[in-house]
């Protein structure tokens, strides 16, 4: 990315980031079920639908409002031990869980915040189906921190702890399935000011987060961390990016949605300059197409299900919109495919519009013919769209609604990230009208004395970890990283300090690969505690066993084989030193020729014989040494 395609200052460029991670307590939020997912299948389901409510001033949520129109039911899957009546709205929530509680101060510590005296649990309106009860469950733990970037602080307006949403399985035929193991599972929600001005500014910040994020008690893996980046410009509007995940694509992503905003500003002013509007009513235009030799109209046209669920082609007029609804506003994207992906959240496939007909099997004479219908003239634009005729009504009043706002300028919107650093249309920008006091929950008082005690025990943050036991334990940069990155340094440290004799890099080794590999071959490496591991290592540092034979052990113990049983069956034990030094004395009368003739230059083959008649189970620097001398001594 070109850092200077945009110059930000001028345009007013505001960011700021919200991250939800996951805590690993042991137990859900305000239930006590586990706080981990299944894949088995479910045990029981329920059948929901979900409508939005008025606030205490009767307004509604624009978003939940938006996702009433798709009409769609919800089916939950649910166990018996993996969820109760909680997750399933049929019992009141339990008290609030301590243990993330405390995870959230340690977070918020870290974060240089003030923790808030009383932590008071809102209900947030949410009827995508993600919670059965249609709210989700939350509240704020702390307050006005900061972090530190070579751009200036950055404000941590806040950190919230809620609930996580239930998992989306699927959708068929207006039904959604939802699984309820995640929902109630605890989650940190940080939430910075919007007061990053530069994209790479951004990305040092996600980093920073993320780094705090790791020393703590957070899961690990896909879809334990969500992150979402709000962008505005001076003249356009804020936009909430859902779930970006790759921190080397936020610049991108940024440069991006940059450029969407100023294409929107700029058709903005054409539209206005030309007296641009949209007219409201919905034309049917089946008859006009019936013929057509299109052949996605024509699908739609005769569906057999048209008997049942009638199926229309409806087109809108746009006045003065030529030439705009095709024009690239993303790089790949234009103005014509916000006004589908509006649509497609009805449940309509696409739209066709004026700019790229005649195309697709329709031809310039329909065009025509649909233009004299519509009254299309000069700089007119019509829309149109197949299918069922109730999803295609819905559609394009959302498209009118869309087309509306591209006329005053840059719509608030709720957007998802894609792989290429491109975004598309979710839903509105959620409102403050979904906001409500839970009124089944007491207020929770926050110990300022533990909070406290909490700050002063705090844990060292992962690259200073890394820094210090690479330098302390003299490791490799690779292993150090390791061992962080896969959370396993505490481990280390601990199989260290009982055996401090033990050489290091083989500790690490086998942590990071050995049993990274058995992971991954389906052995149970649950089993590997750490008075097991220190057990095995024990048997080296005892000269019991070559270290080369740890592995061996290790993928015994985890079939539940003790060490010293792993040790007979394998016959693993070291030889002895005196059978060593026999065996090598064999070996170099049997070649005292070879000696006498190549000198030091027999030391190589020497160790190869040597090496295989013992297998492993005798040091080699001590077999190394035994036969340097028998050369010097077997020389003259």
């Amino acid at each position: 990315m070109a850092e200077d395609k945009f110059d930000y200052e001028k345009l007013g460029l505001k960011m700021g980031l919200e991250i939800h991670q996951q805590l690993d307590s042991q137990t859900k939020l305000f239930c006590r079920c586990p706080n981990s997912l299944t894949d088995k299948d479910p045990e029981i389901t329920l059948y929901r639908r979900l409508r939005p409510t008025q606030s205490e001033l009767g307004e509604i949520d624009r978003a939940a409002y938006e996702e009433s129109q798709r009409n769609l039911q919800f089916l939950y899957q649910a166990y018996t031990h993996h969820t109760c009546l909680v997750e399933a709205d049929e019992e009141p929530p339990h008290p609030l869980n301590m243990e993330a509680v405390d995870i959230s101060i340690i977070l918020a510590s870290l974060m240089n915040m003030k923790v808030v005296d009383e932590f008071h649990t809102m209900r947030k309106q949410v009827i995508d189906g993600s919670n059965t009860s249609g709210f989700q469950r939350t509240g704020i733990l702390a307050t006005d921190g900061y972090v530190e970037t070579e751009y200036g602080n950055v404000t941590i307006e806040t950190l919230g702890l809620e609930e996580d949403a239930a998992r989306r399985i699927g959708e068929e035929d207006g039904m959604v399935v939802f699984r309820l193991d995640r929902l109630g599972i605890p989650l940190a929600e940080i939430t910075t000011s919007p007061d990053m001005h530069n994209p790479l500014q951004v990305q040092q910040v996600a980093y920073q987060l993320g780094q705090i994020l790791r020393s703590t008690k957070v899961k690990r893996g896909l879809g334990t961390i969500r992150q979402d980046l709000n962008i505005s410009i001076k003249e356009g509007a804020r936009v909430e990016i859902k779930g970006v995940q790759d921190l080397d694509l936020m610049p991108t992503m940024v440069e991006n949605e940059v450029e969407r905003q100023l294409n929107l500003i700029d058709i903005s002013r054409i539209l206005q300059d030309r007296d641009a509007s949209v007219e409201t009513t919905i034309h049917d235009i089946t008859d006009l197409l019936k013929d057509t030799e299109s052949k996605v109209i024509q699908s739609i046209i005769q569906s057999p299900t048209n008997e049942v669920k009638p199926t229309a082609v409806l087109a809108i007029k746009l006045r003065g919109f030529k030439g705009l609804i095709g024009r690239e506003i993303q790089p790949g994207k234009r103005l014509g495919t916000e006004f589908s992906e509006h649509g497609k959240k009805m449940g309509v496939n696409g739209l066709f519009h004026t700019d790229e007909l005649p195309a697709y099997g329709v031809t310039q004479q329909e065009v025509d013919t649909i233009n004299e219908k519509l009254d299309i003239t000069g700089n007119d634009a019509f829309i149109l769209v197949a299918g069922e005729e109730q999803k295609a009504y819905n559609a394009l009043q959302e498209v009118i609604k869309r087309a509306q706002q591209a006329i005053i300028g840059v719509p608030e919107q709720t957007r998802k990230a894609l792989d290429n650093g491109n975004t598309e249309y979710l839903r509105p920008l959620p409102t403050a009208s979904r906001m409500y006091v839970e009124t089944d929950i007491p207020t929770v008082i926050i110990d300022k004395q533990h909070v406290v005690e909490i700050a002063a025990n705090l844990p060292e943050l992962p690259y200073i970890k890394q820094e210090r036991i690479q330098k302390q334990y003299n490791l490799s940069e690779d292993l150090a990283s390791q061992l962080v990155h896969r959370n396993q340094a505490d481990l280390f440290e601990e199989i260290k300090e009982q055996l401090p004799n033990m050489d290091s890099v083989k500790i690490a080794s086998d942590i990071v690969y050995t049993i990274k590999d058995l992971k991954r071959d389906n052995y149970d490496t649950s089993k590997l505690t750490t008075s097991l591991l220190v057990e095995i290592f024990k048997l080296v540092e005892d000269d019991i066993i070559p270290a080369a034979e740890t592995e061996v052990v290790i993928k015994d113990a985890c079939n539940d084989i003790t060490p010293m049983e792993s040790v007979k069956r394998n016959n693993l034990k070291k030889l002895d030193e005196n059978v060593i030094k026999e065996a090598i004395d064999e070996i170099i009368n049997e070649n005292i020729e070879m000696i006498q003739q190549r000198k030091m230059g027999a030391m190589s083959p020497l160790m190869g014989k040597a090496m295989a008649k013992f297998q492993g189970k005798a040091d080699g620097q001590m077999v190394s040494n035994l036969i340097k001398d028998a050369i010097m001594k077997n020389m003259n």
